[in-house]
């Protein structure tokens, strides 16, 4: 392997000699043969990128006129992916009229150009993508949480990652100060930074069934506002999650009771216990987005079933996002095999939503609506839009995204607490002083008293956070960390570094779930930035489901917490990005109940 390893690299050796428009093409060559920059594992950025200047430290100095002055005499590089789709959309809701004013700004005319912010260096051709390709490259997709935190180290607090094939730049803004200055001036209508192989699904492939309302995730503009407008006040209701209290309560304890059949004699739980989070988990946003029970939690359900066969096409659309974003896009011009598979894992989670929204609109037909109780999500949507369509998506994008998302989120919570002796039992007296019996039923108001178990999950988000960022991508051009920042840019906001960061958080390298806790709870008082850690986002493109999936968590835990203990006695795991971060490996718990 290092020989060949040893003949890719020789391969892509070039001299430094070719001029480059501002846009990263080649113009001129000196030389017909190819030749490259040495790259080495041990180097983990190109030796030649800019050096971090002295103004990009912590508090940057005003600019000086002679400053400002040569800055305009250098030359002026925009992002080169201004002039495609994204850009496009984006500028259209542009008043062009508020860019002229903002360029005319002292802030603007004192700011450093684009081009000097500094960042890994690309190579011709291959751009920075070579970093992430099988051999020659530097790091796998899993790795993307550990190039985050380099790209810091080495840069600082903003950091330009440019020449992604088929992507606009990535510009990472390590600044909990200036990553709420970019939310709180977004629009209505913020823009994410698009996952273009679902908004290519949704648009091109089944353009049939999606046509205009093509849900929240993957979209923007416009037509996200819309749809979100239409599903957001029954999902956020408070009646609505009170609505579910109970039949989640009983799914989880339907998954505990499971959870002691798996157990061997060493009162260990198996080592694909991740799987059966997963069937929780799906089992849970069944009953919520679907409105019945899927039976996920039946003992021996063959690799088959319709039930594993959701969870495997979650796995695999949602894990499968970054190597279809950040490796080489061929898949855009033909169909690659992942691809296919990817558009084959799509349809099936639209048959599958079509078949139980059709079912629950019969059901409804038939039954009509609840008159003695709280009418369920679906009920509330159909009813409301009169259009089985809308209930359809907002299931597909409900299940699509949080299938993984919680399952991973309570893979770390539970390792965390597993390994953390200490404060388990801080979390078990806490249950007990709230629930004295173990099979007391829990409320809303129960659960509103549990502090420190709020307070546990919180600080896992910041230390371990399951969603290592967050981002936009800009609609106006802007001044970010003193650098001029055209629009099209996508925005980077790593709440996994930023969340560790001492500048935002006092003693961040310390696991302390006190520092979220009110004075008269026990908290410690301690300084922690608003923005530094916000593992749901912030605005009007918060997660949408965040109210459920923090019903879910604190549901299970409530109940496996007040009842059992859990130990983790093997190898310590290491965190890896499949789509989540996330434990890596079996996690082999001990489960014991409590007397």
């Amino acid at each position: 392997m290092s020989n060949m390893r040893t003949l890719s690299l020789n391969l892509f050796r070039h001299s430094a000699k070719g001029q480059l428009d501002t846009g990263g093409a080649i113009i001129t060559t000196t030389t017909n043969k190819a030749k490259c920059i040495m790259i080495t594992n041990q180097i983990a950025f190109s030796s030649k990128s800019r050096t971090v200047p002295q103004r990009h430290v912590r508090k940057n100095s005003s600019a000086t006129a002679a400053a400002a002055a040569a800055a305009t005499t250098r030359t002026e590089m925009v992002c080169p992916h201004l002039s495609n789709g994204n850009a496009a959309t984006t500028s259209s809701n542009v008043n062009s009229d508020s860019e002229n004013a903002l360029h005319e700004t002292l802030e603007w005319q004192n700011a450093l150009p684009y081009n000097e912010i500094p960042g890994p260096k690309p190579i011709p051709i291959l751009g920075n993508t070579w970093r992430m390709m099988p051999i020659i490259g530097q790091y796998t997709i899993s790795d993307v949480a550990k190039i985050s935190s380099l790209l810091h180290e080495r840069y600082g607090r903003i950091v330009r990652f440019s020449g992604l094939i088929g992507r606009p730049d990535l510009l990472f803004i390590y600044d909990a100060d200036e990553i709420e200055k970019c939310y709180r001036n977004e629009g209505t209508t913020p823009f994410r930074p698009s996952m273009p192989s679902l908004v290519k699904y949704k648009s091109e492939i089944r353009k049939d069934f999606f046509e205009d309302i093509c849900g929240v995730v993957g979209v923007h503009g416009e037509p996200w506002r819309q749809f979100r407008s239409r599903v957001q006040k029954p999902v956020l209701q408070l009646s609505t999650i009170r609505r579910y209290l109970k039949p989640l309560e009983v799914v989880t304890n339907d998954f505990l009771e499971r959870c002691e059949q798996l157990l061997d004699t060493n009162s260990e739980l198996p080592e694909d216990f991740d799987n059966e989070i997963h069937k929780w988990s799906l089992e849970c946003i069944g009953r919520v987005a679907l409105d019945t029970r899927l039976g996920c939690l039946e003992p021996n359900l063959s690799p088959d079933s319709e039930q594993q066969q959701i969870i495997d096409a979650a796995k695999y659309a949602l894990r499968n996002v970054a190597t279809l974003e950040l490796k080489a896009p061929y898949w855009r011009f033909f169909p690659t095999p992942l691809w296919t598979r990817y558009v084959k894992n799509m349809n099936f989670f639209v048959e599958v939503c079509m078949k139980y929204i059709g079912n629950a609109t019969e059901r409804l037909k038939a039954k009509g609506p609840s008159r003695e109780s709280e009418p369920s999500l679906l009920e509330k949507v159909i009813l409301a839009e009169k259009n089985e369509k809308v209930a359809t998506i907002m299931a597909l994008d409900l299940i699509l995204v949080g299938i993984d998302t919680i399952s991973m989120a309570v893979c770390s919570i539970l390792y965390q607490l597993a390994t953390r002796p200490s404060q388990q039992q801080k979390v078990r007296e806490e249950l007990k002083r709230i629930l004295p019996d173990p099979n007391t039923e829990l409320s809303i108001q129960r659960l509103d008293q549990m502090h420190y178990l709020k307070a546990f999950i919180k600080e896992v988000f910041r230390m371990y956070s399951t969603v290592i960022g967050n981002g936009r991508t800009l609609q106006e051009d802007t001044v970010i960390c003193g650098y001029r920042i055209p629009k099209g840019v996508q925005a980077v906001f790593p709440t996994l570094v930023t969340g560790q960061m001492e500048e935002f958080v006092t003693d961040a390298s310390t696991f302390k779930p006190e520092r979220w806790l009110k004075p008269n709870q026990g908290g410690t008082g301690e300084y922690l930035h608003p923005f530094a850690s916000l593992p749901y986002g912030y605005g009007a493109r918060m997660c949408l489901g965040r109210r459920f999936a923090d019903l879910e968590m604190q549901i299970l835990l409530a109940k496996l917490f007040r009842n059992y203990t859990l130990e983790y006695n093997h190898k310590p795991l290491d965190y890896a990005v499949t789509f989540m971060y996330a434990p890596d490996g079996p996690l082999r718990f001990k489960m014991t109940r409590n007397e």
